[in-house]
């Protein structure tokens, strides 16, 4: 059975909060450890948690065991630098690579595994979730497209890929809104909320 990694992308500076967000507590764990937990309970292997800014502290706060830490000292340069050094940490038996925001902590693991199923059955090089509200994240890229992936640069991950090869994207129906993500404290109290309504 081809495998698929998972990529957890947590390697940024937060500057928008003055903290890490990766950290900030949601229900009784960190953001970050809900989404490694969902990333864990899916078919993904291995699985690779990219780390930059606040380092030390993030793999202090965090459990790793099982995982491949990367860490990237370019992370000021942006999110393509995280996924550069992602795919340098990947064995070379990978098929494909899924990228998870490491802010995205209600991501649902049958989310992941359908992406990984629909590579499989499709061979798309691109499966993408499509949310009630549009497409989003997580991405799957194929291990086709890893070469154009590490010619990207800048503060984005796979966005010119997808753009780029609009026609070639697999998309996954979810009967759900797209997972919350965390740039702003009013995005981390809307998070909280979600949790709690969700008890």
């Amino acid at each position: 059975m081809p495998r698929v990694a998972g990529v957890v992308l947590a390697a940024g500076a937060s500057r928008r909060l003055g903290q890490p967000k990766q950290l900030l507590p949601l229900g009784d764990r960190p953001v970050l450890q809900h989404t490694l937990a969902a990333a864990r309970r899916s078919g993904l292997d291995p699985l690779v948690l990219v780390v930059g800014a606040h380092a030390e502290e993030v793999l202090a706060a965090i459990d790793t065991a099982g995982l491949v830490v990367v860490h990237n000292p370019d992370f000021a340069n942006g999110q393509s630098t995280s996924v550069h050094a992602a795919l340098r940490g990947l064995p070379d038996d990978i098929d494909a690579a899924l990228f998870l925001l490491g802010d995205q902590p209600l991501v649902q693991p049958e989310v992941i595994d359908a992406l990984i199923q629909e590579r499989r059955a499709s061979r798309a090089p691109l499966v993408q979730p499509r949310y009630q509200d549009g497409p989003g994240n997580p991405v799957l890229i194929g291990r086709e497209l890893f070469a154009e992936l590490r010619s990207i640069g800048g503060d984005t991950g796979a966005r010119p890929l997808l753009e780029r090869h609009r026609e070639a994207i697999a998309r996954v129906a979810v009967d759900a809104a797209r997972p919350l993500d965390i740039d702003t404290w009013d995005d981390y109290e809307r998070l909280q909320r979600a949790v709690q309504d969700s008890r």
